[in-house]
């Protein structure tokens, strides 16, 4: 998908060039556009450990709850990725409302998932795993999007979560997998069923172990109690850098 180079705010006439906004710091700082998934929707990749010196530009960017809550991560490089995820989820939602990445009106709705105050378009979503984040952005006005990335060789107790948060045909599908087949594979669903709850807002509190979904051929979620129904999700594998999985949740529906 290529990068939009105006855009407008919902009532306004006015078109804003991106050059009127442009992102301190070097070019790896900036966000990048990731391949189309979907036309309604675009990605963008963020890494959160580049270019100290444009630490204090985007951190004035952020709101004053932003800024309280990164005071409060424990360590600094915490607090460091926390301000540049939200800069860039800031500059990113700034070009298509036609502001400044400081007025974006970002709150926090229902279940706490963030949305835009008021009602406004687009709806979007954000993961983030060591050092980069995963923005997806959905235009639609029937769909909200959900995003996870995960590093591949992240370790976990794959075979316990398996028994925990997969269904049993699920399970059973990995049963014959080797050591490492199986820990990939859970990792592919797991991104695909975390995905889903941060569409809906539901997060941990999903039906996750009943949520069934199919790796093969395509990614497909076969079964779900509503409001994980099948005919309404779409879910979509997303090429990002090396070393790393994401998929996108799409869940439409006639109002949002």
């Amino acid at each position: 998908m290529g990068t939009r180079e105006t855009t407008a705010a919902p009532g306004s006439e006015k078109a804003v060039s991106v050059s009127e906004f442009p992102y301190p710091g070097n070019a790896n700082n900036r966000p990048c556009e990731l391949a189309a998934v979907d036309a309604d929707v675009s990605l963008w990749w963020c890494v959160l450990d580049e270019d100290e010196t444009s630490l204090p530009q985007v951190s004035a960017w952020l709101s004053p709850a932003e800024t309280a809550r990164a005071a409060r991560f424990g360590q600094p490089h915490l607090a460091r990725r926390y301000v540049r995820g939200r800069a860039a989820l800031r500059w990113i939602l700034a070009r298509r409302l036609g502001v400044s990445p400081a007025e974006v009106p970002i709150e926090r709705g229902e279940r706490g998932r963030p949305r835009l105050r008021g009602g406004l378009r687009p709806d979007f979503n954000v993961s983030n795993t060591r050092g980069v984040a995963l923005v997806g952005i959905a235009d639609a006005s029937d769909m909200r999007i959900g995003v996870d990335v995960e590093h591949g060789a992240r370790s976990l107790a794959h075979a316990g979560l398996a028994r925990k948060y997969l269904t049993p045909r699920e399970q059973a599908a990995l049963a014959s997998a080797d050591e490492d087949a199986h820990r990939s594979a859970f990792l592919r669903l797991w991104t695909c069923k975390e995905a889903m709850s941060k569409a809906t807002g539901d997060a941990l509190a999903a039906p996750l172990r009943d949520l069934d979904v199919e790796l093969a051929p395509t990614l497909r979620l076969a079964a779900g109690p509503p409001p994980y129904v099948p005919a309404d999700w779409t879910l979509l594998d997303v090429d990002v850098p090396e070393g790393f999985l994401a998929t996108v949740a799409l869940w439409r529906r006639p109002q949002i």
